[in-house]
């Protein structure tokens, strides 16, 4: 493809990467709005996740049935989809198994965190490090010191984050790639 076919391309994505950062912006708020059907939404992503891994390992298992990990890729691939399967099957126990994922993992992260942070001390910049940890230490408490509002909240929350976070990404390149169009396609 040409540069100048490339640059006209790049110039005209500016207005699908605005309507990306509405589309996310607004879904984002409306998980803010309400957590507890966003942690639904978000068990069921997980759970269509798994069942696609699952189901994309299996078929790949099969297309090395002499190999040595054969049981072993097939077994994860089953497994995946298991699991997939019971999210979708039992939402609200995906919620607390999923919940309780994260708190654990925001422990036993910020407990690394802090151990590197220790490691770091001479270097400048180690303290952010270690408040990091300790911010995760903390969240994860949290969510284990009020685990009925975190299990119906905490999902939806981290989704209502995660898109708003996308929504300024896809806004500031939409933004960048308008001056880029208004800019004749030169570098601004």
């Amino acid at each position: 493809m040409s540069e100048t076919v490339y640059r006209k391309r790049l110039r005209n994505s500016w207005i699908w990467m605005a309507v990306l950062a509405i589309v996310s912006l607004a879904g984002g708020v409306f998980a803010l709005l309400n957590p507890l059907e966003a942690s639904i939404a978000a068990v069921f992503i997980a759970g269509w996740t798994f069942i696609l891994f699952g189901v994309l390992k299996l078929a790949h298992s099969f297309q090395f049935e002499g190999w040595g990990g054969f049981t072993w890729s097939l077994l994860v691939g089953a497994l995946a989809c298991v699991v997939g399967f019971s999210l979708l099957y039992n939402p609200a126990a995906g919620l607390v198994s999923l919940t309780t994922l994260v708190g654990v993992l925001l422990i036993v992260l910020g407990g690394v965190k802090a151990m590197y942070a220790a490691s770091l001390r001479p270097v400048a910049g180690w303290a952010w490090a270690l408040v990091s940890g300790l911010l995760s230490i903390v969240l994860g408490i949290l969510i284990f010191s009020d685990f009925q509002w975190a299990a119906t909240s905490v999902l939806g929350i981290l989704l209502a984050v995660e898109l708003i976070s996308n929504g300024v990404f896809f806004g500031v390149v939409a933004l960048g790639l308008k001056g880029f169009a208004a800019n004749g396609g030169r570098t601004l």
